[in-house]
């Protein structure tokens, strides 16, 4: 009975630190909206391969590895989110979506340019 109560004990504490892992400071919060702007930049080919590591770089830079890790998982889970309920295959669809969000006040606020191409 000890051992089954140790084991929950020690399923409750890791639980507890993976939940406190994923959970983010205001700083990370903050860079996981810049780094989400990135990410669908770069899907809309707006930023070259210099252009897309630099920003990442400046993004993540000063945080610690596991913060990085965590910032981006947050930044992929939103941009994820953007594309929940679009075909995989509709491609003017994603691409709306991602214009819309590069244009929103999130990415504009985080002084991420935005970028309209007229034909």
């Amino acid at each position: 009975m000890r051992l089954r109560g140790a084991v929950v004990v020690f399923l409750a504490m890791v639980a507890g630190s993976s939940a406190w892992a994923l959970s983010l400071a205001p700083e990370e919060f903050h860079a996981s909206r810049q780094l989400a702007c990135v990410l669908a930049e770069q899907s809309l080919g707006y930023l070259s391969e210099d252009e897309y590591g630099e920003l990442t770089h400046s993004v993540l830079d000063g945080f610690e590895e596991s913060e990085q890790d965590t910032i981006l998982a947050k930044a992929l889970g939103y941009y994820d989110g953007l594309m929940f309920s679009v075909a995989s295959d509709d491609v003017q669809q994603v691409n709306e979506r991602l214009e819309e969000f590069v244009a929103s006040t999130s990415c504009r606020e985080q002084g991420f340019r935005n970028v309209t191409v007229s034909l």
